[in-house]
């Protein structure tokens, strides 16, 4: 698949290098070696459509004013039978290049040959990436955090299987420990209330409407034959009975959410399996750990962690982190992936160099986890905080925001920031159907192509899939095509940055470009067949490349609004 900004950039470096050594072998330059240079596009068109920057870093090397550089080498390109129609020198020395009709023409016809495939490269060919996001505890609904790192998570693995690489989506079940204790002291206390009001809720349980109706599911299936059981035994029961319906729950709710994983993967297997306590073992071989008060610690601080941390307590007990350390080496290892990303809360900063520290320790490079950080998200209404559902009146949730905003605008207000940054959903605008609501602005622009398209139908007006793009001069024309051009090198920039907000960006600057040309030039002049066409063909393009970013982003692309 073509990546049309990358081969640009490629050719200008390529036609700098051929021309710096002419510039050497005529003496115009002393010879030398090339330092490294950039190219890139300028903020401005007018500036041309690729800069180098070859003749500035140059002038120790040369010797020479990076003007007087820039002109020499300038002097000795040869664009002939290149994408490019000229060059010349600016400002300090920047040697900017211009594109010719042919790359402009070359651009749309990529978009017609791939098709819905447009934007795909092969940039992460053969790199394995697992994706872990959500994540949600499973004793509970999932809450607005877990949305924003749902669509957050689930975008940045599409823009990474665009760019080429393989891809896993996964899970982690947090089915052991502490919280399940939790869980399961709730649900027995609610489970003996029904037979016992006098039994009172611990201090620290899950007080959710949720745990009330599973105990009372189990008591009609099992009545009150699990009151003169042991108190462990019963937990357990009830346990096994809840949690399975909450992970389906999670499954169910995610669907809905357009979001699927390829694995679910459990805590209580690394524990079962013994996976969990051999970290320890391996720590410990290695000499990385020590005894203190009982208790086994992990010597962090070798590995640039600000402290040492209890592996083991005294009780024996291993803490919450082991089995963190053993999913990422199972991960890494025994799973054999390239890199890990985990999408989790701001809250976890301090955690992830202890988990570095950790696989270091283990022999394992540590840059092969890469954490994205998600901040918060304060949901907004009329200008202020909203923390309960207007329709249900209870806390906002995964579902109940879901009830109250479509799916489109969840997925896409979500991923509208950069997650290290906190932002405010307006869910006022996100029902709005007007161009201030961003995911209507840009599904109405797909929409008017299509209804273009279906009145030139209607009036037998033949369009034939193709115009000669030659005829394309104006602006507004040329800026529409050099941005449908960035499409997939916008998205491996997403991949690199893990940034899927630029998903969102690239697509509303996309419809505020298409509603510029069409709104400064008609697309239909009856005395003007070939630009007719040239306009249609344009406008096809531009329906492609919207819903090709629209179907990354798993958001509907609307023919009708």
């Amino acid at each position: 698949m073509r990546n049309p900004v990358a081969e640009g950039k490629k050719e200008c470096e390529k036609l700098l290098v051929a021309a710096v050594k002419r510039c050497m072998e005529e003496g115009l330059l002393e010879k030398g070696e090339i330092p490294p240079f950039t190219v890139e596009i300028p903020a401005d068109s007018a500036h041309g459509d690729f800069a180098a920057n070859i003749a500035m870093v140059s002038a120790r090397t040369f010797k020479k004013a990076p003007k007087v550089i820039a002109q020499q080498i300038v002097s000795k390109l040869e664009l002939a039978g290149t994408d490019f129609s000229s060059v010349e020198v600016a400002g300090p020395g920047f040697i900017n290049f211009t594109l010719g009709s042919r790359w402009f023409s070359d651009v749309l016809d990529t978009v017609k040959t791939e098709g819905e495939n447009y934007g795909k490269t092969a940039y992460g060919e053969g790199k394995r990436i697992l994706v872990e996001f959500v994540s949600a505890n499973p004793t509970g609904p999932m809450h607005i955090g877990n949305a924003r790192g749902g669509a957050i998570g689930d975008t940045l693995a599409s823009v990474l299987e665009w760019s080429g690489h393989y891809v896993e989506r996964e899970f982690y079940i947090n089915d052991a420990g502490n919280q399940i204790n939790k869980f399961a002291v709730s649900l027995d206390a609610r489970y003996r209330q029904l037979y016992d009001d006098t039994v009172e809720m611990p201090e620290d349980a899950y007080l959710g409407a949720d745990i009330i109706e599973h105990a009372k599911n189990f008591a009609a299936l099992y009545g009150d034959s699990f009151l003169t059981k042991p108190e462990e035994e019963r937990k357990n029961a009830l346990v096994e009975f809840a949690l399975p319906k909450n992970i389906q729950g999670l499954k169910d709710d995610l669907l809905r959410y357009r979001i699927s994983y390829d694995n679910w993967f459990k805590e209580s297997s690394l524990h079962e399996s013994g996976e969990a306590r051999k970290m320890v073992d391996l720590l410990t071989e290695k000499g990385y750990t020590y005894e203190s008060e009982g208790a086994v610690w992990f010597k962090a601080t070798e590995f640039g962690a600000d402290k040492d941390f209890v592996l083991v307590r005294s009780n024996g007990f291993l803490t919450y982190v082991v089995p963190d350390i053993a999913y990422h080496y199972n991960k890494l290892v025994t799973r054999g992936f390239d890199k890990a990303i985990d999408v989790l809360g701001a809250d976890h900063h301090g955690y992830v160099p202890r988990l570095k520290a950790a696989l270091q320790a283990l022999g394992i490079d540590p840059d092969r986890l890469d954490v994205v950080l998600m901040q918060m998200v304060r949901l907004v209404r009329n200008g202020e905080t909203v923390k309960l559902s207007k329709r249900s009146g209870k806390a906002i949730t995964l579902v109940t925001l879901l009830d109250e905003v479509p799916i489109d605008a969840a997925r896409f207000y979500f991923n509208l920031r950069e997650a290290n940054s906190q932002f405010d959903f307006d869910l006022d605008l996100a029902v709005e159907q007007s161009s201030q609501n961003p995911v209507y602005y840009v599904q109405y622009a797909h929409a008017r192509i299509c209804s273009l398209f279906s009145r030139i139908r209607e009036e037998g007006v033949v369009y034939k899939g193709e115009g000669n793009a030659a005829r394309l001069t104006a602006p507004e024309e040329l800026a529409l095509i050099r941005h449908i051009a960035r499409f997939p090198q916008e998205i491996v920039d997403a991949a690199n940055h893990y940034d899927p907000a630029r998903m969102t960006r690239y697509a509303t600057e996309l419809a505020t470009l298409f509603h510029k040309f069409y709104n400064a030039c008609k697309v239909m002049i009856p005395t003007d067949e070939e630009l007719t066409g040239a306009r249609l063909y344009l406008c096809d393009s531009v329906r492609r490349v919207l819903k090709n970013v629209l179907a990354l982003l798993k958001i509907d692309a609307p023919e009708k609004m």
